[in-house]
């Protein structure tokens, strides 16, 4: 693996130093494990009756800010008791019109507050919200309402033309309702002779009727609460489910005990609510302290600090391109001065994580790691550096064997544990406290994702398909995921360490770096897609000699490709399916590809001749 030059294992002093500065949070860190490893599948629970608890124990206090549609920009606070009637009206509505324990409901929204009570009325009854990912069309929409299998779609009005275009595609038993922002409609021009399909749900709504549905004190936390539809970056995208105990476990395990969330605290979200780092990290925290959210719409690099500002955050949730879009900013005089005092989130850049933590003066970030369809959370508890954090949970590092991509096993069949700073597979054991929830409707997908007898006969352990480093003190470092990273030379490479030197390269602005088949060679060259800074021309050798200085030579792109911009998901992430498989294919890659034929040269622009010599086998590496 190519190293990075931060530190990335801990030492004893490391943890003694961070302890001493963690002192006093300590009690309320162990009350909270404490809780954590006492929740049970069979207790009460749910995330309608923790909001109907809280809007019980201070029902005047801010629970939501937003920024209301259609009053110019208007700053609205709904407070907790306020909200849990808004919902309670919403989940009389849906009773009757004959949701009912169990069943399942998508929802089609952007960002807002009326997302919000459809999914916490849902929730009260006992129902599955499914968070649709509103930039799905056509096929893709399709696929993700067949899976997680709804009684009913409510879209916003908004999307109208998107699901009416779907409509005939879906089982006729699916009913569709579109919700008008204060208003009572269904949409302007249904689907023609389909009209018997929509229903307009908020004609059940009763203003009088706000109390507490008596289903929702009867639910237990091992019921599902969301299905949410993964992202798709290789493939359909799959519907992981989210029980209310792992909401639970989510919100006081990351809102108390790592950020500590208090009553007059903003937590700002601008990530997707279909999206489990804002659904169940951001929502269930502030939920479960007590706090504030603050929502908006999308994430605006260029509005994010007064956004920041405007609401009185002093904490947000980040994906780890949202930091760096940040960073990418202009520089300003007043970037550290915000209310923020802590950040929650996953996928910051090791080098990127001083000059993010410097440059906005934030004093503490809460890097976490989870799967939406894992068994097991990390988080930077502690305040250090460059890291995920630790885990209560029982997990293993595992050696990998990179050229099959599947564990080692031992002469006995057994898995073998990787030695402190070396990088392996992350294994986490399924059991009765940490269950494994998976995928709704794909009990292959399931299977896929279970190895069984790792370390004994008869033990169970889910395979995130991540690769981490071993830091030492139950603390791991997010290396890549299995299939990113590859094997050239023998030499095993790590596509997120190649890319934090490449975007060192003043010109570069994004980079994504995959493994390609080479025709006559073994194993998967690396290939890089770069997006240059605006204005800025390839240079093709000072390229190479920046990357020359910096790399080994057997993690060395071979292949450069030049873009305008990537598909990218709803969470920053970008669509590397479709560049792997385009790879260097001139009849499928209009954009120019250049490829390292001599050293001495540096990269130079792949033409006929040269493609035809790297088919032919003339040309090898």
């Amino acid at each position: 693996m190519v190293q990075q030059k931060q530190q990335t294992t801990f030492s004893w002093l490391d943890i003694i130093i961070a302890l001493l500065r963690f002192t006093p949070r300590l009690p309320r860190f162990v009350l909270t494990l404490a809780q954590i490893a006492r929740a049970k599948k069979h207790q009460r629970g749910s995330t309608g009756y923790f909001l109907q608890c809280a809007a019980e124990r201070h029902p005047t206090r801010t629970f939501l800010k937003y920024i209301s549609p259609g009053t110019n920009g208007a700053l609205m606070h709904l407070s907790y008791g306020d909200f849990n009637q808004w919902v309670n009206q919403r989940a009389h509505a849906l009773h009757a019109y004959g949701i009912t324990q169990g069943d399942c409901v998508g929802l089609l929204f952007k960002n807002s507050a009326e997302q919000l009570a459809w999914a916490f009325a849902l929730n009260k009854l006992g129902a599955v919200a499914a968070m649709l990912n509103p930039q799905q069309q056509a096929q893709q929409l399709i696929h993700s309402i067949n899976v997680v299998q709804p009684k009913l779609v409510i879209a916003s009005s908004e999307f109208a033309a998107q699901v009416n275009q779907v409509a005939h595609s879906l089982p006729a038993a699916i009913q569709l309702s579109f919700i008008r922002f204060n208003a009572k409609a269904l949409p302007e021009s249904p689907v023609e002779g389909d009209s018997t399909r929509y229903v307009d749900i908020c004609s059940y709504i009763k203003p009088e009727r706000c109390e507490n549905p008596k289903l929702t004190a009867s639910l237990t936390l091992g019921q599902n609460c969301f299905y949410v539809l993964t992202s798709g970056t290789t493939g359909l995208p799959k519907a992981a489910a989210m029980t209310h105990l792992r909401w639970y476990k989510a919100g006081i395990g990351f809102g108390r005990m790592s950020i500590g969330l208090k009553a007059n605290d903003t937590l700002y979200n601008c990530l997707p609510l279909h999206h489990n780092t804002a659904l169940s990290i951001a929502l269930s925290s502030v939920i479960m302290t007590g706090s504030s959210l603050a929502l908006v719409e999308k994430f605006s690099a260029s509005n994010f600090w007064n956004d920041i500002k405007r609401f009185h955050a002093t904490c947000f949730v980040y994906v780890g391109e949202l930091c760096r879009y940040l960073l990418q900013q202009p520089a300003k005089q007043a970037d550290a001065d915000s209310p923020v005092r802590s950040v929650l989130g996953n996928g910051l850049r090791p080098e990127l994580w001083d000059q993010f933590q410097q440059r906005f003066a934030i004093p503490r970030v809460c890097e976490l790691y989870g799967a939406s369809e894992g068994n097991v959370g990390f988080v930077n508890a502690f305040n250090l550096k460059r890291t995920v954090g630790f885990s209560p949970m029982t997990y293993a590092i595992v050696k990998f064997d990179f050229d099959h991509e599947t564990p080692r096993r031992d002469s006995h069949g057994r898995l073998q544990k990787v030695a402190k700073g070396d990088i392996g597979l992350l294994l986490t054991q399924v059991s009765a406290k940490a269950p494994f929830d998976g995928y709704t409707h794909d009990e292959n997908a399931n299977r896929g994702k279970l190895f069984h007898d790792v370390f004994k006969r008869g033990d169970c352990w889910f395979n995130t398909g991540d690769l981490v480093r071993r830091q030492g003190y139950r603390h791991i470092s997010f290396v890549d995921r299995v299939g990113d990273t590859f094997r050239w030379k023998s030499e095993n490479v790590a596509t997120t360490e190649v890319e934090a030197q490449v975007v060192t390269f003043k010109d570069v602005l994004e980079a994504v770096v995959y493994g390609v088949k080479v025709p006559h060679t073994e194993g998967r060259a690396g290939m890089v897609s770069l997006i240059l800074q605006q204005g800025r021309d390839f240079k093709p050798q000072a390229f190479y000699q920046h990357l020359k200085a910096q790399l080994p030579d057997y993690a060395l792109p071979l292949f450069v490709r030049l873009r305008e911009n990537h598909d990218l998901t709803s969470t920053f992430k970008v669509r590397k399916g479709q560049l792997k498989r385009e790879s260097f294919s001139m009849s499928d890659v209009d954009d120019p590809v250049y490829v390292l034929v001599d050293p001495q040269q540096g990269y130079q622009r792949l033409n006929a001749e040269l493609y035809a010599a790297i088919h032919d086998g003339k040309l090898r590496w």
